[in-house]
């Protein structure tokens, strides 16, 4: 065969196997689609197909194969990242800032002590840090992987609980929001290269420059070209950063984050997102799952994977009640609340992936991150799912009674 055939193999496997595997199974109550791609990226992966069948994997995801899936997942990945980044309301953030800095610091802020305490415990350990890393990049970089929140993931789970456009929905949105400012922000700090400091310098002042002339440029657009002035904005913004050594996704942020979403057909916005959740997004998995090993052994990843799930839903949840408390929440927010915000998915995915990029955490570190990521997003909807019926019920006899 030639590679083009083997390619459209690997496409074939790579939208076949997740779909059947979440309609046969019914699996979308605790694990959507999307977590069942991310888990099949890492069964298709060498530490389990590779593991089993070594011939037919090296034949299927050849060199040249892999190549072109990354590709296809790069530009995938930019798109989500800039969807992301222009769905962020920051106005909003900012008329309750009080009450969203409150939660957005606690929400934040314990995940990611729990989270660099893991980190410091690895560190004791050979394999885990990765060759350019130093040991605080290594701590602050897994620290914020346990702390993330993955905004896109947690519009869908909201959509899916009927909370998205409710009051407690649109809070929630704003502290994860929030946090997701912050997370880009650390990460910048943790792959700032002080060989390339006078580009990173150069970069952010000319993206500062650039960003009022973009800005200016696109409200006296219609809105046909605002869509293509944006996907050159993208190429631009991620091109500068990688130049600059902060790598792409970064720059595919924050050309999204300098957008106004009220630029766009708010249809016309989710209809994009979807499709390149459908269309892109699954190869970006796939891709993702290739770089997943096992070499410290199953038991190993394993182990430590559940660590930093200990650490990023007990930060979360503990973060997420000092600030009920704080703000005198009614009794139960707290736990819904903190549950939802310690979703992961598709940001940490995307964050783990900059930090072996940069080879800041090793393979190994990368394979528990990510089976943590798809770990804590399955078990969002069936422990909230109860406790959201149990708060409505409880309004209901409170009504009654009044």
């Amino acid at each position: 065969m030639n590679t083009t055939e083997i390619f459209l193999i690997a496409m074939l496997l790579i939208f076949t196997v997740p779909y059947l595997v979440w309609r046969i199974f019914k699996t979308d109550y605790y694990a959507p689609l999307v977590i069942i791609q991310i888990i099949g990226g890492i069964l298709l992966g060498p530490g389990v197909l590779g593991a089993a069948f070594p011939e037919y994997h090296k034949f299927v995801f050849a060199p040249d194969v892999v190549k072109a899936l990354n590709g296809i997942a790069w530009w995938g990945v930019m798109l989500f990242v800039m969807i992301a980044g222009i769905e962020l309301d920051l106005k909003k953030v900012w008329q309750y800032r009080r009450e969203s800095a409150t939660t957005a610091s606690f929400a934040l802020g314990m995940p990611l002590v729990f989270g660099c305490a893991a980190a410091l415990l690895l560190l004791g350990y050979q394999g885990w840090k990765g060759a350019k890393g130093l040991d605080w990049q290594f701590t602050l970089g897994v620290g914020m992987a346990c702390a993330v929140t993955a905004l896109p993931v947690l519009v869908l789970l909201l959509e899916k609980l009927d909370i998205l456009r409710q009051p407690m929905g649109q809070r929630i949105l704003r502290y994860a929001s929030l946090d997701d400012v912050a997370i880009w922000g650390v990460l910048a700090l943790i792959l700032l290269d002080w060989e390339r400091v006078g580009r990173q310098f150069g970069f952010i002042l000319g993206f500062g420059v650039l960003t009022l002339v973009f800005r200016r440029v696109m409200v006296r657009l219609q809105e046909n070209d605002r869509w293509y002035a944006a996907l050159i904005w993208l190429v631009i913004c991620s091109f500068g950063s990688d130049w600059a050594g902060l790598h792409f996704m970064v720059g595919a942020f924050l050309a999204g984050v300098v957008m106004d979403a009220d630029w766009f057909d708010r249809a016309t916005l989710d209809t994009l997102f979807k499709h390149v959740l459908l269309i892109l997004m699954p190869v970006f998995f796939l891709s993702t799952g290739l770089r997943t090993k096992w070499e410290l052994g199953g038991y190993s990843v394993f182990f430590v994977g559940g660590l930093l799930l200990l650490a990023s839903v007990g930060g979360k949840l503990v973060g997420v009640h000092i600030a009920g408390r704080i703000l005198k929440w009614k009794s139960g927010e707290a736990s819904i609340i903190g549950w939802l915000l310690q979703t992961k998915g598709l940001i940490e995915i995307i964050f783990a992936n900059i930090l072996l990029d940069k080879q800041i955490i090793t393979n190994e570190t990368f394979t528990a991150l990510l089976l943590m990521a798809a770990t804590s997003t399955m078990l969002t909807i069936p422990v909230v799912h109860p406790k959201l019926n149990r708060s409505a019920h409880a309004g209901l006899v409170q009504q009654a009674s009044s």
